[in-house]
């Protein structure tokens, strides 16, 4: 055989090959390169839509957090009123109440004095009526002159 016919030969088996090659072998092969590009497309897309899914969690989760913290700033400032009036209204009554101790021992007090006065007079007018007695050294009858024993009590 010479050599142009195997150069020949060659060629056509070379062209069954690549022809081969094109009808059997080369479809699936860009069948599999086009699904893999799919499939990493779609993920790249599932990947930027998880990534703006995030972000508006992270906002939302932002707005909730904040919109607690007002809440507990809210129920802090009015925990801390109810406690000031609290306060305020304890502080009222104690006062209140010292007050009605104050003018209760004053009114005990007063009272008190005006029995000791009584009680004063009394022994004023016991003394008076000793004393008289001795001066006139005779007995005097307190319930005969029970009415010059109370004038003389009504002076003191």
């Amino acid at each position: 055989m010479s050599i142009n016919a195997t150069l020949f030969f060659q060629a056509i088996v070379f062209l069954i090959l690549v022809w081969f090659t094109m009808k059997f072998v080369w479809p699936p092969i860009a069948k599999a390169l086009d699904e893999r590009a799919q499939k990493i497309a779609d993920g790249l897309a599932a990947a930027d839509r998880a990534k703006s899914e995030l972000s508006a969690a992270n906002q939302r989760v932002e707005k909730e957090l904040a919109q607690a913290r007002n809440e507990s700033a809210a129920r802090l400032a009015d925990a801390e009123r109810l406690a000031q009036s609290i306060i305020e209204q304890a502080k009222a009554r104690a006062s209140e109440e010292g007050n009605k101790i104050i003018a209760a021992a004053q009114a005990e007090a007063q009272q008190q004095a005006i029995r000791a006065r009584e009680a004063l007079r009394d022994q004023v007018a016991a003394l008076a009526v000793k004393g008289a007695e001795q001066i006139l050294r005779k007995e005097v009858d307190a319930t005969v002159h029970a009415d010059l024993l109370n004038r003389l009590k009504t002076e003191l």
